[in-house]
């Protein structure tokens, strides 16, 4: 008997330490008892330091767990008008490999000039031209006067697909892009890469005014590829050098690298010639799918975050469904030259990577062919232009800027391929979102610098967001409680979180802290502190 009560007491001394230790840790509260569940809280091995960036919920970095009906969404774009269409005698229907950004106050674009070869006509080679706008809608062609075409120079032909200056590269697969390493010289300030005609790979050219190209070496700088698509390289300030992103088939050899799967590989460099760390990207939790191009740049509001928008390539052969879709003699027409030209068809996806090489892509498409109408569900439809801008909203009233996208539609099926604008707002790729049920987003440790908290959000007149403060533990910091919390609800590209008694968050700064978000019908694409 004895030796049962010893054990009682033994067992019982255990469980109230278990609790008094539970409750030490995680606290408690009427509101709290989805959020403080000690099973699904999980202690980071490292505290985050996100100072005072701005932070999206592109991945599950910043998230330790979602309770409820919480879970992140892929939202997107609108589409809106055709900005651009390619109908100039030295374009046509095969026009794409746009490379759109924003330079000062001036909109510049890059794009190949062809008439596709497996289109009924065939005119003309393939060039690179160029074109700009001060709005990023409306644009026009300067006459450059630097090459001739029919006899004429009047033309914005700034790449041929020949010599150029010693360098013999495929002007029509640009990927140009504004140099922004602080150190670079006068003369690059504009930078590109084209594949080499002579020789398998990628060459790599300057410019100092956009316009006028000299190649960097006449030889290419990265040569292990395939390279028949647009390849790209930037500056990333966060990495402090440059990267670049090429097509690949994931078992290619050297002596044929056209097999396989297409792919994406990387490298990085410090003078842009040569390039060392070549890996191909992997991704979180995605199937092994055809990707055509890549389109990743970093996001310029969080340029620690890497954003792509490759093109996904599916040959769904002949069946009932692809006979119904648009323009079927033209694809009869294009598979009599091969099957795939007419079977095959494209979309645009959406990733994000914080290293470059493992991604976190959303297998459902961010870009859909749409409706189905003349031009749409071919192979290159929703080809991206590398990459997005910031454009002003086209709603009155003081609405903030938006996301601009540009994609390539009519490609192969008509004289002239045609690029229509889409429109998403700032952040808008992905949210964490919750119904009317509700659902809340608990986010790992990490220390933040400000003094304020701000959120990218939206709510229906029901919905809103509260949020309250925790330590490392997840307990709730006075006077930052959920009871402390005043519902955020509206619709607003950045907003100040209030708390009851004005708490200040300044006490704070430096601390690891975790944040709780409880949503109801209501999307947060983005938070940050300053």
């Amino acid at each position: 008997m004895r030796r049962l009560i010893k054990k009682f007491v033994l067992y019982a001394a255990i469980l109230f330490w278990l609790v008094s230790f539970s409750s030490a840790c995680f606290g408690s509260s009427a509101n709290d008892s989805s959020s403080f569940d000690s099973k699904k809280v999980k202690q980071s091995r490292s505290i985050i330091k996100i100072g005072s960036r701005l932070e999206l919920f592109v991945d599950d970095y910043l998230i330790d767990h979602l309770v409820g009906d919480a879970k992140l969404h892929l939202h997107n774009p609108v589409p809106q008008e055709i900005v651009f269409v390619h109908d100039t005698p030295w374009e046509g229907s095969g026009s794409g490999y746009h490379s759109i950004f924003k330079d000062g106050d001036k909109y510049r674009m890059y794009y190949k000039a062809w008439q596709h070869e497996a289109s009924k006509t065939e005119t003309h080679g393939i060039n690179c031209c160029y074109a700009e706008s001060k709005d990023g809608i409306h644009w026009t062609r300067p006459e450059l006067g630097l090459y001739e075409f029919e006899g004429s120079k009047v033309n914005n032909i700034v790449f041929i697909n020949g010599e150029m200056k010693g360098a013999y590269a495929d002007g029509g697969h640009p990927a140009v892009f504004k140099d922004e390493n602080p150190n670079v010289s006068p003369d690059a300030q504009y930078k590109a890469l084209l594949p080499a005609t002579k020789t398998r790979g990628l060459i790599a050219f300057k410019s100092p005014d956009g316009i006028n190209w000299t190649p960097m070496q006449t030889t290419p700088v990265i040569t292990d590829g395939a390279f028949d698509s647009q390849n790209l390289a930037f500056w990333d300030n966060e990495l402090g050098e440059y990267r670049a992103y090429w097509r690949y088939f994931d078992t290619g050899t050297k002596e044929n690298p056209y097999q396989g799967v297409r792919c994406i590989r990387t490298a990085k460099s410090k003078d842009f010639i040569t390039w060392y760390d070549q890996a191909n990207l992997s991704y979180v939790d995605s199937p092994n799918e055809q990707l055509y191009t890549n389109q990743i740049k970093p996001y310029y509001r969080a340029p620690h975050i890497l954003i792509g928008f490759p093109m996904r390539y599916t040959d769904r052969g002949w069946s009932e469904s692809m006979k119904a879709l648009p323009e079927l003699e033209h694809r009869e027409w294009r598979s009599s030259k091969s099957q795939r030209y007419g079977t095959a068809i494209t979309d645009a996806m959406f990733m994000a990577s914080r290293d470059g090489v493992l991604f976190k892509r959303w297998n459902e498409a961010f870009l859909r062919p749409g409706i189905e109408r003349k031009g749409t569900w071919n192979y290159g439809h929703h080809c991206l232009a590398w990459t997005i801008v910031e454009t002003k909203s086209g709603l009155t009233g003081g609405a903030p800027n938006e996301l601009s996208f540009y994609s390539v539609e009519s490609y192969w099926t008509d004289t002239s391929s045609e690029l229509r604008r889409y429109t998403l707002r700032l952040d808008g790729f992905v949210s964490a979102y919750a119904p009317m049920t509700g659902g809340e987003i608990i986010t790992k440790p990490f220390t933040f610098t400000g003094k304020n908290l701000f959120l990218n959000f939206s709510s229906s007149a029901a919905g809103d967001i509260k949020i309250e403060i925790q330590n490392v533990n997840g307990k709730p910091v006075p006077g930052f409680t959920l009871q402390e919390a005043p519902p955020v609800f509206g619709d607003s590209i950045e907003r100040q979180v209030p708390w009851k008694d004005g708490a200040d968050l300044l006490k704070l700064e430096g601390k690891t802290i975790r944040l709780r978000f409880v949503l109801k019908d209501a999307d947060l694409y983005s938070f940050r502190f300053k």
